[in-house]
């Protein structure tokens, strides 16, 4: 590896341009990278979906676990073209069978949900460590930028997630409208499994090739994350500074400081023997004793003198206040210094616990990530409150003149037609029999009038005035009772002949109609 064959600048950078400096060069070498990822997954994809045909989210497990396998063959490629070599297609898918036999197991098991995976992704493969080795240079490694690494495998998996789901709706919305008017969800889940087996791996598919756009560039961050903290640790950048002035001074360079050199030593003296002249003798010479021998000693105050009344001055206050304090104690006081020693090691071990928790970047986010929880968390407590006891509170609103929210009355003419249970008849059934031989609109109005009322006071459904006849089935649909939907289609289908088509119903609809009538309501309509 030569870093003066980089073909990025080689420098510091925070964790997030270390990730953007990825996406640029994921971007550089996208064609490459994009295929030699979908001729080694798709394959493998194909043979799994063919493998468990009927049991197609196992096949998507077992593909999305097979990830890390297919994730060195990116990094190989963007190790070898960030110097310089970048490697034919050919050349690197030959390569892949021999990055496959590290580690293979432990990539696959125990450390497959590492969310730093693309960052000590080059650690086993390029530098080729392991075991303890791999671990303390882990370690090292993540001391800064791991925080950086896992922020990556998180947005990572929203991305792939909001990618995914964004090419299933794209699907949905180009099939032709009147196949999606023949779909129901519903009908759909209700219908045989295994007629639906070719979407389920349809929807797999669309995943793979997501992981062709993304993959290779999650790989790229991963690596660029790892180039910036060897650049940190190694200086890299410094290297190379030292490097290209080397360049700079070769050849004729070394010749001229050698002769810059010899310029500037200073001419040989003679050497003479002589004694100094005028040199102080040291203190010692004349008093061993040093500052503390007795000297003015024919003075009125001797250096003796003067210490001991300076001494004396010093043990009077200002400078020293000496206290006798009297008080009662316990007998077990005279282990109080071995219990302040325990304290004291107490106390700076967790001040060292404090100290480390401060330079841990993460702790922030940590906590900050804590606080919106413990937020949110009060906030939905509130809310579950409110709602549990919302009649209570409704209850005694009015007495502390709180504004109620209004009751809305449903409506009483739907279609054009009166739908209040005042205006309809007791017996229903009864009085459509009589209408039907002279006057069968009235009698099918009067049946559908009252079908409308039943499912506007007694179903409670919300209905308007701007719904269709077909809405209202729709709506009827939703209430889970076959009967009833049922015989509501057949009712609504001929009085709409009726009502549009002026087309009369046939006689012996009436006492289907009627029965059918007696069979859902026996007991009425509300009154």
């Amino acid at each position: 590896m030569r870093l003066t064959d980089a073909s990025v600048a080689i420098r510091p950078r925070s964790a997030w341009e270390a990730m953007d400096l990825g996406v640029l060069l994921a971007r550089r070498h996208a064609g490459l990278l994009m295929a030699s990822w979908a001729l080694v997954s798709l394959p493998v994809f194909a043979l799994l979906s063919l493998l468990l045909w009927r049991y197609p989210s196992w096949a998507l497990l077992l593909f999305w676990l097979l990830k890390p396998a297919f994730e060195r063959l990116p990094l190989h490629i963007l190790s070898r073209a960030l110097f310089g070599d970048v490697p034919t297609l050919r050349e690197a898918l030959r390569a892949w069978p021999r990055l496959l036999k590290p580690q293979l197991l432990a990539s696959l098991t125990w450390r497959r949900l590492s969310m730093t995976r693309s960052f000590d992704l080059p650690v086993l493969q390029l530098e080729g460590l392991s075991g303890r080795a791999r671990q303390q240079r882990l370690v090292v490694l993540g001391q800064r930028d791991a925080g950086g690494a896992t922020w990556l495998t998180l947005v990572g998996v929203h991305l792939e997630g909001a990618l995914w789901l964004g090419l299933i709706s794209l699907l949905y919305l180009l099939l032709p409208q009147q196949l999606e008017l023949d779909w129901n969800w519903q009908k759909l889940l209700q219908e045989s499994s295994e007629d639906w087996l070719w979407l389920e791996h349809l929807s797999n598919l669309l995943y793979a090739l997501v992981l062709i756009v993304w993959e290779p560039v999650y790989v790229a961050c991963g690596f660029t994350l790892y180039l910036n903290r060897r650049t940190q640790l190694e200086a890299w950048d410094i290297e190379l500074t030292f490097r290209r002035l080397r360049q700079r001074l070769g050849g004729v360079a070394y010749a001229l400081l050698l002769g810059v050199a010899l310029l500037a030593l200073p001419p040989a003296a003679p050497v003479w023997a002589a004694e100094p002249v005028g040199s102080c003798p040291l203190p010692e010479a004349f008093d061993p004793q040093g500052p503390q021998a007795e000297r003015l000693l024919q003075q009125k105050l001797t250096s003796q003198a003067a210490h001991d009344a300076i001494t004396s001055l010093l043990d009077q206050p200002p400078f020293e206040n000496r206290e006798t304090v009297t008080r009662w104690r316990f007998g077990d006081e005279a282990d109080k210094p071995a219990r302040e020693a325990d304290h004291s090691a107490l106390e700076k071990l967790l001040k060292g616990f404090f100290n480390l928790l401060e330079r841990w970047h993460g702790l922030k986010t940590l906590a900050l990530i804590l606080e919106v929880v413990l937020w949110a968390l009060l906030a939905s407590a509130v809310i579950l409150l409110l709602w549990r006891y919302r009649e209570w509170l409704s209850t005694f609103a009015s007495r502390f003149g709180l504004p109620q929210r209004r009751t809305s009355l449903p409506p009483s003419v739907l279609f054009g037609l009166e739908v209040a249970p005042e205006s309809l008849p007791d017996d229903i059934a009864g009085t459509a029999e009589r209408l039907w031989d002279e006057r069968p609109r009235e009698a099918l109005g009067l049946l559908y009038r009252a079908l409308l009322s039943h499912l506007l006071h007694d179903q409670r459904l919300a209905l308007k005035s701007s719904h269709t006849e077909g809405e209202v089935l729709t709506l009827i649909d939703q209430l889970q009772q076959h009967e009833l939907s049922r015989f509501s289609q057949i009712l609504t289908r001929h009085w709409q002949n009726l009502a549009y088509g002026h087309r009369l119903p046939p006689a012996s609809l009436k006492r289907g109609l009627c029965e059918g009538w007696r069979r859902q309501f026996p007991q009425g309509l509300r009154a």
